[in-house]
C-alpha cells in the first residue's frame, strides 16, 4: 500500500496530542502513545496505523463459519485480518493476534495490496470478502480500500465485528457493506466493562444503524456460564432483537469452550443453549441457531410451513430446492436474506 495513505477519523489537539474518533473509546494520545486497539499510535502529532496493509491471516472459509446463514449458503468467503482489537475479551479465541499488540506491542503481518486480495478471492471462487478474525474497525483504512474494489468486482463485503465503532466511521463503510455478523456479547453494560473492555450502548447503536441502512445483519452471542447465561439476560437479548430489528434477524447462540482468561469455567451445557433457543422462539424470533456443537443441526426452516429450506450440520450445507426471489420453495413465504449472487 502506498505510504501516503493517511489514517482517518482523528483530530489534532494541543501539545501534539491527538484524539482517535474511530471507535467509542475516543483515545486521546500524547506523542508515541498507542491506543487501546494496540495498533494506532501518535507519531509527532499525527495518528498513524501500524497495520495499514499487514495481513496476519488470509483464508478461504465456508460462509457458514462466520457465521452467516442467510447470505449465499454453501459459498466461499475469502477472509482476512490484521492484528489488533479495540476489545480485550476474557474469552477471546483469537487473542494471540487480536490482543498481542496491546499486551506486548508486537505487530506483524505480510504486506498485501488491496488488488491482490481481490484477485485471490476471485481465483479461489469466493463470492465474498470477510473482514474477520480480529476487529475490522481497527484496520479501517485498509478494509475500506478493499471494500471499494470488491464492490466494483461484484464481491460481497462481510464484516464480522464487535460493533464498537463510531457512527461517523461506520457511515464510511455502509455504502460498501453487504452483510455483518455482530457480536452482541451480553446485555449488561457491567459485563462489557468488566470482561470486554467496552460499553454496551455503542454496540446496540451500531446494530440499529446497520439494520436501518439495509445491511443484512445476523447477531451472535457466545453464552458463557455464570457471565451471560441467566434466563433474564437471554430474554432481554431476544426481546431487543424482535422489538428493535424484527423477527427475521437471525440469532446465533454459541457454546463457550474454556479459553484465554476463562479456562476455569466449564463449557456451556447444551441445556442452556436449548433454553436460549426456546426463549427466543417464545418472544417471536423466526431464526435461532445453536452453534459450536456440531452434533446439533442448524437448519433454516420456513417460519410459516416449517419445511427445511437450508439443511446444515456443521459446515456441511445444502439447499433441497433453490430459494428464488427470497421465497420459500414450498409455500412462497418471504425468507429474509441474500440468497442469490450478484
Amino acid at each position: 500500500m502506498p505510504q501516503e495513505i493517511k489514517t482517518l477519523h482523528w483530530n489534532e489537539l494541543s501539545d501534539k496530542k491527538v484524539q482517535c474518533q474511530l471507535c467509542p473509546h475516543y483515545c486521546t494520545l500524547i506523542p508515541n502513545e498507542i491506543g487501546k486497539c494496540g495498533v494506532r499510535i501518535n507519531l509527532n502529532g499525527e495518528l498513524k496505523s501500524n497495520v495499514l496493509d499487514k495481513c496476519v491471516s488470509t483464508n478461504v472459509d465456508p460462509i457458514e463459519k462466520k457465521p452467516l446463514y442467510h447470505i449465499l449458503p454453501n459459498s466461499k468467503a475469502y477472509s482476512l485480518a490484521t492484528m489488533g482489537c479495540n476489545f480485550t475479551c476474557d474469552w477471546c479465541q483469537n487473542w494471540q493476534i487480536a490482543q498481542l499488540p496491546s499486551l506486548n506491542g508486537n505487530v506483524f503481518g505480510d504486506a498485501i495490496a488491496p488488488n491482490t486480495h481481490i484477485l485471490q478471492a476471485q481465483q479461489t471462487g469466493s463470492k465474498s470478502i470477510a473482514y474477520t478474525y480480529t476487529e475490522p474497525t481497527i484496520f479501517f483504512e485498509f478494509a475500506l480500500q478493499i471494500m471499494q474494489i470488491a464492490q466494483q468486482n461484484n464481491l460481497f463485503n462481510l464484516f464480522i465485528t464487535n460493533g464498537f465503532i463510531t457512527p461517523t466511521a461506520l457511515a464510511d463503510f455502509l455504502p460498501f457493506l453487504s452483510a455483518a455478523n455482530i457480536d452482541l456479547k451480553s446485555f449488561s453494560n457491567q459485563t462489557y466493562r468488566q470482561h470486554i473492555g467496552g460499553r454496551l450502548q455503542p454496540v446496540l447503536d451500531s446494530i440499529k444503524i446497520m439494520h436501518q441502512a439495509g445491511v443484512w445483519i445476523e447477531l451472535t452471542t457466545l453464552i458463557i456460564p455464570s457471565i451471560n447465561d441467566t434466563e433474564q439476560e437471554l430474554t432481554e437479548i431476544a426481546e431487543f432483537i424482535v422489538k428493535e430489528l424484527g423477527p427475521d434477524v437471525p440469532w446465533h447462540i454459541s457454546r463457550f469452550m474454556p479459553i484465554h482468561r476463562l479456562k476455569h469455567l466449564p463449557p456451556t451445557p447444551l441445556s442452556t443453549l436449548k433454553l436460549a433457543k426456546q426463549i427466543a422462539k417464545s418472544v417471536g424470533l423466526h431464526y435461532v441457531y445453536i452453534g459450536n456443537i456440531f452434533t446439533e443441526p442448524a437448519h433454516t426452516h420456513c417460519p410459516k410451513c416449517d419445511q427445511i429450506i437450508v439443511h446444515r450440520k456443521g459446515y456441511t450445507t445444502y439447499l433441497p430446492q433453490p430459494i428464488i426471489n427470497n421465497q420459500c420453495p414450498h409455500c412462497k413465504t418471504e425468507i429474509k436474506g441474500i440468497w442469490e449472487s450478484k
